[in-house]
């Protein structure tokens, strides 16, 4: 399973994202393993409305609907551990979404997390050490090469 981040799923989404290619890479090579916690799910449209604009947040929000996306729902354990996660690392000011994000990954057993937050991903140790999607794909890290300026 992959546990897929807010920045992560805004730049596959997002045509002109910086990181667009490489996240689209991973998503064509395992999309189906690919689950959204639902925490990021609000985010995602805010960020979508904001600054990509409304029909693709509106397309968002359809493919939710069409079930075109697995939503990870959560269990009450992971409020728990997403609360000790912030906790431990109350400096990085994780917030919500981030503990949540690696709360459901720790519970799935997730082989990755796909995220450009590496600043806060990075520094958490997450059980089970799933690797960070771009970061820690060749083929991803190619393609962001490639497509810098």
């Amino acid at each position: 399973m992959i546990v897929a981040d807010t920045g992560a799923i805004v730049a596959l989404i997002d045509a002109d994202d910086q990181h667009h290619l490489a996240i689209r890479s991973a998503y064509e090579d395992s999309g189906r393993e690919w689950v959204l916690p639902w925490a990021i799910l609000p985010e995602v449209a805010h960020i979508l409305l904001r600054h990509v604009g409304a029909r693709a947040e509106a397309a968002f929000m359809r493919d939710l609907a069409q079930g075109s996306w697995v939503i990870e729902w959560g269990e009450p354990a992971d409020f728990v551990r997403a609360e000790q996660v912030a906790a431990r690392h109350a400096a990085l000011q994780l917030g919500l979404v981030d503990a949540v994000v690696i709360a459901v990954a720790e519970r799935v057993d997730a082989r990755a997390i796909v995220t450009l937050d590496l600043r806060d991903f990075a520094a958490v140790k997450v059980r089970g050490a799933p690797a960070l999607w771009p970061r820690d794909r060749r083929e991803a890290v190619s393609l962001v090469r490639e497509g810098e300026p």
